[in-house]
């Protein structure tokens, strides 16, 4: 898994521990998330299947995209479409999309970087295998992820983040066991590059064999660990966690992890990615490429949509 790593995690930062007084959070569900197809045919997992949107929130969708070895002409994308009210963050592990949108945004996603996309009031975009890995195959895998945003910021303007993959945070554990990559927000001390318009933390965590993290937690955030490989523990009651599968945390200032002490013949080491942010606790109505507040403002959004107001396609569109 060629996300961001370091040969010797013990010349990185420490992640701050938690005080004395702080708490784990328990973990009071684990789903294992379906297989589907996106876009033109692309293989995904729905993370958050079976979890109640209360405990997702302010988060709304995440597919974690392969991980799939191509053949050669197998690799698939989305075509152009619209999206209005929320997020998207699509952060590439391994291997290469190129992205481009209707307000000039847009470049190649490969390898540790994340292209992150803010909607808002509307956009058009298109995410692509660039035309030589179409041609040769090859290895894909990454998470697209939307984050909902709040009615006062539904219809902000569009804005476009390509935040590199040496641009991320990194830290490790007091034994050096573990590489932890920060893409946005604050863990303890440390704070990644994303910008945010809704407070949120996203990390990728990297435990190798027999490895244990504590990582501190905003209190005010939710918390959800999704596993992308290999087999761990998630919470102090040690709950088994393996690949495809999710858990929800919940009351508590840090959360547990901890890596088998064996891993299977895919992977060499546990790896999650863990991400909350601070509740809206705003009606959501969403439907396709949009995610509004209510069902008269969802109507809106395909009307604009239809009659162009959503943006246009560039003359030079990939």
């Amino acid at each position: 898994m060629p996300a961001v790593t370091v040969d010797n995690p013990l010349e990185l930062p420490k992640v701050h521990h938690p005080a004395p007084a702080d708490r784990a959070r328990r973990v009071v569900q684990v789903t294992t998330a379906p297989r589907g197809v996106e876009g033109e045919g692309f293989p995904v997992r729905r993370a958050f299947a079976g979890i109640d949107l209360a405990q997702l929130d302010p988060f709304i969708h995440m597919d974690q995209m392969g991980e799939v070895d191509y053949g050669p002409g197998e690799p698939k994308g989305t075509p152009w479409h619209p999206h209005r009210g929320f997020e998207t963050v699509t952060y590439m592990i391994e291997g290469t999309f190129l992205h481009q949108d209707s307000i000039g945004g847009g470049g190649v996603i490969q390898n540790g970087a994340t292209q992150w996309m803010t909607a808002g009031g509307g956009i058009l975009h298109i995410e692509r295998p660039p035309d030589a890995l179409i041609d040769s195959g090859g290895l894909f895998h990454g998470i697209q992820l939307w984050v909902n945003l709040p009615k006062v910021l539904k219809m902000t303007t569009p804005r476009y983040q390509d935040i590199e993959a040496g641009a991320v945070t990194l830290l490790t554990n007091d034994n050096g066991d573990a590489i932890i990559r920060v893409i946005a927000g604050e863990l303890g001390d440390a704070s990644g590059p994303g910008v945010t318009h809704t407070p949120i933390t996203i990390t990728h965590v990297t435990l190798f064999p027999g490895a244990r993290i504590a990582l501190p937690w905003n209190p005010d955030y939710n918390a959800l660990t999704y596993a992308l490989a290999g087999a761990g523990t998630v919470g102090e009651e040690e709950t088994p966690l393996v690949s495809g599968q999710m858990a929800v945390h919940v009351d508590g200032d840090y959360l547990v992890l901890s890596a088998n002490n064996a891993q299977d013949s895919r992977t060499d080491a546990f790896e999650v990615l863990i991400l909350g942010g601070q509740p809206i606790r705003e009606p959501v109505a969403a439907y396709g490429p949009f995610v509004m507040n209510t069902r008269d403002e969802l109507r809106q959004a395909f009307e604009d949509y239809e009659a162009g107001r959503l943006g246009q396609i560039p003359a030079d569109h990939i």
